[in-house]
Parts: C-alpha cells; sequence; structure tokens
C-alpha cells in the first residue's frame, strides 16, 4: 500500500506542475499578444514581463516533464508584426 501512496503522490507533484506551467504559459501568451497589440499600433513595448514569466517557466522546465521556452526580445515581436501586416 505505501507504494502505491507514493505513486500518487508522484503523479500528483508531477500534475501539479504540469497544470502550472500551463497557467503560466498562459500568462505569458497574453503579455506577448498585449505586446505584439502595442506594436502593430506603433505604441512604446516591453518585453520584460514576458520573459519574468519565461524565466519561471524554464526554472520549473528543470524539474522535467514540461518544455523550456524562449526569452523574447523586442525584435522577435516586431518581426511577428511585420507578417501581420
Amino acid at each position: 500500500m505505501s507504494v502505491h501512496k507514493a505513486l500518487t503522490k508522484h503523479v500528483e507533484k508531477i500534475n501539479s506542475r504540469v497544470v502550472y506551467f500551463q497557467q503560466l504559459d498562459a500568462k505569458r501568451e497574453a503579455y506577448i499578444e498585449e505586446a505584439l497589440q502595442k506594436c502593430l499600433n506603433g505604441e512604446e513595448f516591453a518585453v520584460a514581463q514576458i520573459n519574468a514569466i519565461t524565466e519561471e517557466m524554464n526554472e520549473l522546465a528543470k524539474q522535467g516533464v514540461v518544455p523550456t521556452r524562449k526569452m523574447v526580445t523586442k525584435e522577435m515581436v516586431q518581426e511577428y508584426a511585420k507578417t501581420l501586416k
């Protein structure tokens, strides 16, 4: 029975890591969309919030199970915005 409890605890830990990663990913995507819209409107935008979340996601990825994400530069946002115009 203790093996079952240990496995259950391990799976719950992994599941909570995946759920947290998904929450961070959604927040990151929202910040990317916000920066993209500002760029498309010719407004000033920053990528600091995006990269703060990216760093947190990459730290989580070091524990396994979830993937890493690339850091975002202003140039990346600008290049993507050009493809949408």
